[in-house]
């Protein structure tokens, strides 16, 4: 009885056990399905957009270009939340940016408009109540008007100077309500105008890092290896010193390496912490052994005005450290990796 007991709980242990993977397989299945079918509606509703670059898109890439003043992005809902992404990015792409909430702008943020300023309003039906609030007063300041609008019969498409067409023929939520692929179409339409006004304006990646100072992007472009090196000890011994100095040099410095340098401070060569453990395992007595005899000859160096980032592709390229620094192959410093772990390069 106990043993037939036994095999029954096993038995049904196992078939629920092979239920749960059956029924965990079957929610994977349905969770795939309804995330490509998602991504699949956007792509198509993205791709759609090309169509729409027309004369209003063009007109309104000339707008902004010849405006003295800023690009204001106003919206309501899910709209103004991607109409403040569009405005990053226009600030980091060297077009002057701000958002204007449309409920606000009618309870007194329309003083944010300055003469010169365009404005660009995000609607999917351009319907919206504050936006129909908004528009006359809008055009009452003089601003030239741009919407990015998912219906061209809409009060907002007919009253702006350029009607921008984000129109989708569905939304990726199964009852077409919630905003998904409509803003992914405005987001994707908002980025085709600001590539265009970075281009058109010739900004460059040094424009970028300006703008970018304290991103790890930014720091690719601007960073040199005199901004790191100098930070560190410049850990140098004579070609001549014994093992004894190395050793408290290196360990005094905290790099794991010393530069050997001559009389004249033209650098010779490296001594790491590994050439140092490779020469007591090779001599039995290290007494009269000097720099010169344990160093590495023609380490890797960089110059201090290299970029940072070059520095960390030696590093990794070499697979090595720390780097030498070097003015007309005389020692300035070393460049470690933790330097560049620090800035973010890494």
């Amino acid at each position: 009885m106990g043993a037939d007991y036994s095999f029954l709980k096993f038995t049904n242990i196992f078939i629920i056990k092979q239920k749960l993977t059956s029924l965990n397989s079957l929610l994977n299945e349905k969770i795939n399905k309804i995330a490509k079918r998602t991504l699949q509606i956007e792509v198509e509703s993205i791709e759609r957009l090309k169509g729409f670059i027309d004369e209003n898109f063009r007109e309104s890439v000339q707008a902004i270009l010849k405006a003295k003043g800023r690009v204001v992005l106003t919206g309501v809902g899910k709209s103004a939340i991607v109409a403040q992404k569009i405005v990053a990015t226009f600030n980091s792409t060297g077009t002057p940016a701000l958002f204007m909430h449309a409920a606000d702008a009618i309870h007194g943020d329309l003083g944010m408009i300055q003469k010169g300023d365009v404005v660009i309003c995000l609607s999917k039906s351009g319907e919206t109540a504050e936006i129909k609030v908004l528009i006359p007063l809008l055009k009452n300041v003089g601003s030239k008007l741009i919407a990015l609008v998912g219906n061209m019969n809409s009060y907002l498409a007919q009253q702006v100077d350029f009607p921008i067409n984000t129109t989708v023929t569905q939304e990726a939520c199964p009852h077409n309500l919630a905003p998904t692929a409509s803003t992914a179409a405005q987001m994707a339409m908002g980025d085709a105008l600001a590539v265009c006004i970075l281009e058109l304006r010739g900004f460059t990646t040094k424009d970028f890092a300006r703008f970018h100072p304290g991103g790890s992007l930014g720091k690719q472009l601007y960073l040199r290896v005199s901004d790191l090196y100098t930070q560190n000890a410049a850990p140098k011994v004579l070609d001549s010193a014994g093992i004894r100095s190395i050793i408290i040099e290196i360990s005094s410095k905290m790099l794991g390496a010393t530069a050997v340098v001559n009389e004249q401070g033209v650098l010779m060569g490296v001594i790491t912490d590994g050439d140092l453990r490779r020469t007591l395992q090779k001599y039995t007595d290290v007494g009269q052994l000097t720099a010169k005899d344990i160093m590495t000859q023609h380490p890797k160096t960089i110059e201090q005005d290299a970029m940072a980032v070059e520095a960390m592709e030696q590093m990794k390229q070499y697979k090595i450290t720390q780097l030498v620094v070097v003015e007309e192959n005389k020692y300035m410093g070393i460049v470690h990796i933790h330097d560049l772990i620090r800035e973010g390069l890494v």
